[in-house]
Parts: structure tokens; sequence; C-alpha cells
């Protein structure tokens, strides 16, 4: 975890930008640690994001009160959003590091509202391919108890 003040800002980061007021945003929930927003490239209707308030590039970088907020904030965020928008189904996506498809370094998590028949095509929604393998036991064994003794 970088250790950061919770107000720092990147001065290059678009996000930080929005934050500090220097561009506009659809706020939809706001408190000290965090802010969601409507997304300016949405995927389908009421696509929202939540960040930070403060500047980290990815999730691991994010202090633990801070994790706490979004946490918190994104249930209120889903159920706001699925009463207003009239949709029963979402994605919560996060991605960190450009391998992983993220775009703006600083922590995001989109709430992607998802509509019957919005993934085959029609040019709205999320769409992706999940190519799920079978669990090589193993090699996770292993793998699961290094995990276990890095987090303590």
């Amino acid at each position: 975890m970088t250790d950061r003040p919770a107000d720092f800002a990147d001065t290059d980061c678009v996000f930080c930008k929005i934050v500090a007021g220097q561009i506009p945003c659809h706020k939809l929930l706001e408190d000290d640690h965090v802010l969601g927003f409507l997304d300016v490239g949405p995927v389908s209707p009421g696509h929202a994001l939540l960040i930070p308030k403060g500047h980290y590039p990815a999730l691991h970088d994010v202090p633990a009160e801070t994790a706490a907020a979004l946490g918190a904030a994104l249930p209120k965020l889903a159920s706001a959003l699925r009463e207003v928008g009239g949709f029963d189904h979402y994605n919560v996506l996060q991605n960190n590091g450009a391998p992983a498809g993220q775009a703006v370094f600083h922590v995001h998590f989109h709430l992607i509202p998802r509509r019957s028949g919005d993934s085959r095509g029609e040019g709205v929604g999320l769409r992706f391919d999940w190519p799920a393998q079978p669990l090589d036991h193993e090699a996770a064994a292993p793998l699961a108890e290094q995990v276990r003794a890095a987090i303590g």
C-alpha cells in the first residue's frame, strides 16, 4: 500500500481534476472519502463510476479506511441506480493495470446496468469473454499456501 495523505492528487489525473471541481461531472454520491458520478462514456444508460477522492493508482494502494468507504458506498450507489434506472442486474468492474484493461490510473469501480438482451449485439451493454479453465489443484495448493502466508 502506498502511504499518501487522503487528499493526495495527481495534477494530470482526470479523476483528481473531477474531485477538485476542475472538470464537471454528474455527481451521484459523495462523502469525505469517495465520489460517485455518471460515466461520460457509458456502456449502458446509468453507467456510473465510484472513486476514492485521494489518488491511488491501483486497488492494492488504497488504505483500509478508504477501502472501507468504497465498500460501504458501492451497495448504496447500486441500490439507488437500480431503483431509479429500472434495471435489476448490473456488473461491478474494477481493473488494475493496463494489461487488465485499466485506462485511467486512479482506482475506480464501474457500476454497469444490465438489461435482458443487452449483451447480444444490440450495441449497448458490457460484452466480454470468460475463458474459464479447470483449476489445476496440484498447482493451486502451494499458491494458496503462499498467499495465506503473505496475508499473515
